[in-house]
């Protein structure tokens, strides 16, 4: 005969004080005396994961904070739980762990430095707002690092504090948990491709919740899926996997937050976008975008949802974006333009075009049509591969963001700061649904691409001839990406110059003679 919650807690209301207090000597000592224990269902099955790398979350309420501080105070010696803003790192400390589970006692806490100590076990709390807050956390080994509001992170924050996910302790377990809700802007969008078996309906080979999945890099630096730990032979060394997994949460799965409702009366109230992210779950749900961003989400999706695997009949490759990158850790970017249509991107990592020669030698490569090559030389990095392809003949054509711009909108009515900000905002007038006939350009889909192309704002400054359209700072933007946004540039590179159809009468042109190649020993024949 089985008994439901109801009746065990009318079966305890008539109990008498003493026997209270058996009970909860006996349960204690068979649950090991834990502080805290995980309710049944997902969260039981999230304690006692054993994915390297877990990601817990879904519907808000679903006892994800619970979690976290759960498996710090019963699982391990020296934990790290980190929110963005170090504020809401405290509020979750004084909340969760002492408010719930020490039931206010401060015995062992510091609150100036979000510290609790209690014999050799250490719970840290803390905050990254800005990305290069991570170098706090450099080589301070911590057996569980939890990261609560996943998605509000960067993913360059995530990938350096986990580097220290470690212990000296023999036998003891290290792993990072995450927990969250689906991202309600682009900026967290690296969550859902990090974790695409299990969030991504488009992904080719799901997998189920708790499902766990292997992965390590490969030669290129590139993650890549395998099958099991390992090891796995990497450019000859013995490399081991790591684990990963995500299992859903529910409101219903937390009894504390589902049995009155009102919480979930909260969630109902929510607007529509929120209401999908934190109410019911879904990571497909749509963006809220940014105030005053440049390019609207909406609109990117439309064109990537236009987008086929080939580009229209008749139409020639019309331009190449080159966002340059020569060593380092960006990556050198390729975005070949097919009138309206724009191919996947040819994606190379900076170490791998350490030279001006190596940059141009990819470009020639995927060049078709003679296709016009535009260059990005900002910051000097893009100069020497532009020299290299105007020696072989190739019809390239440099681009400096940070040059002033002496054109405006197409309504006439405002002018751009610099060439950056006209670039972007003649992407954002092709995309543009409500313009005569509609946008016809098509993008492949990159969620990575998505973040870029959102994620620049702007303002409108006042200038000798009116308004001043002005795009957020690269540098800006690079600080608060945590990356350069290299795929979004190279994509408005190429809509900034080349064939496009209102430049062209009477339908494209498909080009087809063939630039000359010159090895790089041109200036010394002439000399000769």
């Amino acid at each position: 005969m089985s008994l439901s919650f109801d009746d065990v807690l009318n079966r305890l209301s008539g109990l008498s004080p003493a026997e209270l207090q058996a009970v909860e000597k006996e349960v204690m000592s068979a649950t090991g005396n834990q502080i805290w224990i995980p309710n049944p269902g997902p969260q039981t099955d999230a304690y006692y994961c054993e994915a390297d790398e877990l990601f817990y979350g879904g519907q808000a309420g679903g006892g994800k904070s619970a979690l976290v501080n759960g498996l710090a105070v019963t699982q391990h010696e020296r934990t790290l739980i980190l929110r963005r803003i170090r504020e809401d790192a405290k509020k979750l400390a004084e909340a969760e762990l002492i408010g719930r589970l020490f039931d206010g006692s401060r015995e062992g806490w510091n609150g100036s430095d979000l510290i609790y100590r209690r014999d050799k076990q250490l719970i840290q709390f803390g905050g990254c707002e800005m990305e290069e807050d991570k170098q706090r956390y450099k080589g301070d080994p911590h057996d569980l690092i939890c990261f609560d509001e996943i998605t509000d992170f960067l993913e360059t924050q995530y990938e350096f504090i986990t580097i220290w996910n470690r212990s000296a302790s023999p036998g003891q377990r290290c792993r990072v948990v995450c927990t969250g809700n689906p991202p309600t802007s682009a900026s967290g969008l690296w969550v859902i491709r990090r974790w695409a078996a299990w969030l991504d309906p488009s992904h080719p080979n799901p997998a189920k919740g708790g499902e766990l999945r292997w992965y390590l890099r490969n030669e290129a630096g590139e993650e890549v899926e395998v099958d099991g730990r390992g090891p796995h032979n990497v450019d000859g060394r013995e490399i081991y996997a790591k684990s990963r997994t995500f299992i859903p949460a529910k409101l219903s799965d937390n009894p504390d937050l589902s049995t009155d409702g009102e919480y979930g009366r909260i969630l109902d109230a929510l607007p529509k976008e929120l209401r999908d992210a934190y109410r019911d779950g879904h990571f497909a749900a749509s963006l809220q975008d940014e105030a005053f961003q440049c390019i609207p989400t909406s609109w990117v999706k439309a064109a990537m949802l236009r987008w086929k695997s080939q580009p229209p009949l008749g139409v020639g490759m019309s331009s190449i974006g080159v966002d340059v990158a020569q060593g380092g850790a960006d990556n050198t970017v390729l975005s070949p333009r097919f009138g309206s249509w724009f191919a996947e991107l040819e994606v190379v990592p900076g170490k791998m075009t350490p030279g001006g020669t190596d940059v141009a030698g990819l470009v020639i490569s995927k060049r078709r049509n003679n296709a016009k090559v535009i260059v990005d030389i900002g910051g000097g990095w893009g100069g020497d591969a532009f020299a290299h392809l105007r020696e072989n003949g190739v019809d390239a054509v440099s681009y400096m963001g940070i040059k002033a711009s002496v054109r405006r909108t197409a309504d006439k009515l405002l002018s751009f700061y610099n060439v950056r900000t006209e670039a972007y905002w003649r992407l954002r007038e092709a995309l543009n649904p409500d313009q005569p006939g509609g946008s016809d350009v098509a993008l492949p889909d990159d969620p990575t691409l998505l973040s870029d192309l959102t994620a620049p704002t702007y303002e409108v400054k006042k200038g000798m001839s009116g308004g001043v359209i002005q795009l957020e700072a690269k540098d800006k933007l690079k600080a608060r990406l945590g990356r350069s946004p290299d795929r979004g540039d190279a994509v408005v590179m190429a809509w900034s110059d080349g064939e496009k159809q209102e430049n062209v009468r009477g339908g494209y042109r498909v080009r087809t003679s063939s630039p000359k190649v010159n090895l790089g020993h041109q200036n010394s024949k002439r000399k000769r």
